[in-house]
């Protein structure tokens, strides 16, 4: 069984930049970073699968920017000009070959972390 444990939320001001990681104990086919606020669907940020192929929602493409560690099985998300509509909880999920037009979507996820708060204050 896959574990995944993210770690590196905050809070932060408007414009700002939080890392967030998710050290995986093994790589699945595709990872990826959702997020969730109260209220609110959980809803996918940025994919990356084994191909390399990245797909990014709209609402965070020029300032989100997902990577992988291969040597520390870590995924990273690099949150740039933070906005106060980016709060909420964010995941790390991971799961097998995943046709591009699901990439963001939560349903073919198997394997999902804790959770790491991020809070971004205007």
């Amino acid at each position: 069984q896959v574990q995944l444990v993210e770690s590196g939320g905050g809070s932060v001001q408007a414009g700002g930049s939080l890392t967030l990681s998710c050290a995986a104990s093994a790589w699945r086919n595709t990872m990826c970073w959702f997020r969730q606020a109260p209220g609110k669907e959980r809803e996918g940020v940025a994919s990356i699968d084994q191909w390399g192929t990245y797909r990014y929602a709209d609402s965070v493409k020029g300032r989100f920017t997902v990577s992988k560690d291969f040597g520390k099985r870590i995924l990273i998300l690099q949150m740039n000009s933070l906005k106060p509509e980016d709060t909420a909880m964010y995941y790390c999920a991971s799961g097998g070959s995943i046709a591009w037009t699901d990439l963001l979507s939560p349903a073919p996820y198997s394997t999902w972390g804790q959770g790491t708060q991020v809070t971004v204050s205007s």
